[in-house]
């Protein structure tokens, strides 16, 4: 008898955005609506598409922030990078 695994199986779930890619995301979308950013404005201001930004928010795509993405949006909200990143490990 073979087993066969299909890639939904249980047995490959893995999650596509780890948890500190959540919390960063997260952090992200804070600052922005402090500052009272839309994800298009963000978007035009990161010379990037709105639906990038979209999906990365929506959190069901493999898609999130790289360190020159955080360090352009920290420019834009006036802010650090590292007010995007936990205090201590998660």
């Amino acid at each position: 008898m073979v087993t066969v695994y299909f890639l939904f199986s249980p047995y490959f779930e893995q999650e596509m955005i780890s948890k500190v890619d959540k919390y960063v995301i997260e952090k992200v979308r804070e600052k922005r609506h402090q500052k009272g950013l839309s994800q298009s404005q963000l978007a035009f201001e990161l010379d990037m598409a709105t639906s990038f930004i979209a999906m990365i928010e929506s959190g069901k795509y493999d898609k999130k922030y790289n360190v020159q993405h955080l360090n352009e949006i920290a420019k834009i909200l006036e802010c650090s990078p590292k007010d995007f990143q936990p205090a201590k490990p998660l």
